[in-house]
């Protein structure tokens, strides 16, 4: 029984406890009710599947949410990543109908996002304005610049090569899983394998201090909303390659929700400081997952934002420090050692 007491400590202070559960409860409720959820079937050459479509579908949302960690890791937040979403898959779309290139609309959509990224982040570490004002500009006014550039109409897209990033596949898996994974790769390569990750960080925990330690904070916080620009772009990219089309109205729209809702479930705190990729991973895999085992009920589509705002409030008492406190209260009653509160809500 104390072997079990010290496990239960041991994992509540793992941050993917949480999401690991979350998925587990969700995939055992379609083992149960939902006939043939786990069936995998190979159909010329290509997987098919649930499952298979729970990674496709969720592949923009992971993609944005892992830019999005580390803009809140800076304690900082992007409520304009749906709009540069649309705006490069507009600029995209609009430059293969001019008959440019694949690779020209390709930059060009990448592009976009990455300047858009960068307005941000002056607004933000130079201007001094609040994160949340400075990113709703571009909320705001993005959308309207996607219709500019689509002229508010939706662009249909003919180009093999530009359908093949989000409708192709390789080695039997959809292609934008791979782009996914490949973009979690980087990220976790740039962030532990190099200063940079120890240097968000400081930034995020406390950035007079870490100015103060002689790290450029302001560099720092330019450069998390520049790949957060770019992780949208290329989210907008495989959103308009999936359904061979921009729209400008549609696209992207309430992604930012679910992105930062993605890492908080992942475990990253809104205050700023240590980050989780490996949590973000799994809190868009749990969005994704509950999203399409409701549409597999049946369930009519305006319920999903309901049931995410349950799992938001819930998210939300999780981290009270009331809650936590009683938490924290709880075991060290039942268990009789004393538990941080941090790590007991963990």
């Amino acid at each position: 029984m104390n072997l079990f007491k010290s496990m239960y400590i041991n994992a509540a202070r793992l941050k993917l406890l949480w999401p690991s559960i979350g998925i587990a409860l969700i995939l055992l409720f379609n083992a149960l009710f939902t006939p043939g959820f786990f069936h995998i079937r190979l159909q010329d050459g290509h997987l098919f599947g649930s499952l298979i479509d729970i990674l496709n579908r969720g592949t923009p949302i992971l993609i944005i949410s892992l830019g999005m960690t580390l803009v809140i890791a800076k304690e900082g937040i992007d409520i304009s990543v749906g709009s540069v979403l649309a705006i490069a898959a507009s600029m995209a779309a609009f430059l293969l109908q001019k008959q440019f290139p694949f690779i020209v609309a390709l930059i060009a959509g990448l592009g976009i996002g990455v300047l858009c990224g960068l307005w941000n982040g002056l607004l933000v570490a130079k201007l001094k304005i609040q994160p949340m004002i400075a990113t709703l500009i571009l909320l705001t006014v993005g959308r309207g610049i996607a219709q500019l550039i689509s002229g508010g109409k939706i662009i249909t897209i003919s180009n093999p090569a530009y359908r093949f990033v989000g409708g192709g596949y390789w080695l039997g898996l959809p292609f934008a899983v791979i782009l996914a994974a490949a973009v979690l790769i980087l990220l976790y390569a740039i962030t532990r394998k190099t200063a940079f990750g120890l240097f968000l960080e400081a930034v995020g925990a406390n950035r007079v201090s870490s100015e103060f330690a002689g790290i450029h904070s302001t560099r720092i916080m330019i450069t998390v909303y520049v790949i957060c620009g770019f992780c949208a772009a290329l989210a907008g990219i495989i959103v308009s390659s999936n359904i061979t089309g921009a729209d400008s109205n549609n696209a992207g729209l309430w992604f930012e929700l679910d992105a930062i809702l993605a890492v908080v479930i992942g475990g990253t705190s809104m205050r700023g400081g240590r980050f989780y990729l490996g949590g973000t991973v799994l809190g868009a895999l749990f969005i994704q997952t509950l999203t399409t085992t409701i549409y597999t009920l049946g369930v009519p589509s305006e319920s999903v934002m309901v049931v995410k705002a349950v799992v938001i409030i819930f998210i939300s008492l999780i981290q009270s420090d009331v809650l936590r406190d009683i938490f924290s209260g709880m075991i060290r009653k039942k268990t009789g050692k004393k538990v941080l509160v941090n790590e007991a809500a963990a």
